[in-house]
């Protein structure tokens, strides 16, 4: 059997990512816009795109983002997620941290939020301690824990190549 590219990279962030299937859906299944009260993380750059955004998108890296897109819950039918995609993965949307977390928290099959976000200018370690700075637009999923501290200013990346910070874990 002959497989696409995107099948793929499909495959390599299904088996990154543990549960999730490598036939994954084009966008949200479900998003939820509204923003209440206060977070502990930052806002979504535009809560109107919350679950527009393609569900295939780069994993980790970079050390800084530049806006925060959406917060996603997938959801794994083999764990006992309902089945809104048949047997495969699918995620849902939210407008912030907190309503994405207390979804996670009640739902059978779903696994902790992530952070979708969106990065201008961003620095690649392609080998340990060698950095290299990029630039263009990049959408990657973060854990959102490594939001903390990571919005990215003017002088972010000249500081961090002055004196490099461990790599998240």
């Amino acid at each position: 059997m002959r497989y696409t590219l995107t099948t793929y990279l499909a495959l390599i962030l299904a088996s990154v990512f543990g549960c999730r299937d490598h036939h994954l859906p084009s966008k949200a299944l479900h998003a939820n816009r509204t923003i209440t009260g206060t977070s502990n993380f930052p806002p979504v750059v535009d809560p109107e795109l919350v679950g527009e955004y393609p569900s295939l998108a780069k994993s980790g890296a970079g050390h800084f983002f530049d806006e925060v897109l959406e917060y996603r819950v997938w959801l794994c039918p083999a764990e006992g997620a309902e089945r809104l995609s048949g047997d495969d993965d699918y995620f849902f949307a939210f407008a912030t941290y907190e309503s994405a977390l207390a979804f996670s928290q009640k739902t059978k099959g779903a696994e902790e939020p992530v952070a979708l976000i969106r990065q201008y200018e961003w620095v690649n370690e392609p080998s340990p301690g060698k950095f290299e700075v990029k630039r263009g637009e990049r959408i990657a999923e973060w854990e959102v824990a490594w939001l903390k501290n990571s919005k990215r200013s003017p002088n972010s990346v000249s500081e961090f190549l002055a004196q490099p910070r461990k790599p998240r874990k």
